[in-house]
């Protein structure tokens, strides 16, 4: 299964915020998307940073009660991985236990913004996947 094969099935919108923004908006727009990461970005397809829930508790642990007031730029990550929708999902899981994330903006061949996968939706995909070949393998020793 590929990239794309995942964004067919939850869709292409990503949860942006700009770098200005306050710390505070982020939070904000985190609990009302109901996600763990907001792609930072001015014009919603160039991606200048990711600023997670983890980035945010980091930043707290920091400076304290003022991080809030703080902006995006401040505590975003700015090195950014990335995939494309040929990846598969074998090589996102890797990409993502070895950098120890959890969220992937997925762009086109212009390095812009195509969508986002995050770990929950790469667990639902090889679920769905070893569904598929159980039932496949349960179908052939039956029919035997």
């Amino acid at each position: 299964m590929h990239v794309q094969n995942i964004l067919k099935v939850k869709g292409t919108a990503v949860a942006v915020i700009s770098p200005e923004a306050s710390l505070a908006d982020a939070t904000a727009s985190l609990r009302d998307h109901g996600v763990g990461a907001l792609v930072v970005s001015r014009d919603g397809r160039t991606i200048e940073g990711i600023v997670s829930e983890r980035d945010v508790v980091r930043a707290l642990a920091a400076h304290g009660s003022s991080t809030l007031g703080r902006d995006v730029a401040s505590a975003m990550s700015t090195a950014v991985a990335t995939c494309h929708g040929g990846d598969t999902v074998d090589q996102i899981m890797g990409m993502m236990t070895e950098r120890r994330i959890r969220h992937l903006p997925v762009v086109d061949d212009e390095g812009k913004m195509a969508g986002i996968i995050s770990i929950g939706d790469v667990v639902k995909a090889r679920v769905g996947q070893l569904e598929i070949e159980n039932d496949q393998l349960h179908d052939y020793i039956q029919a035997r």
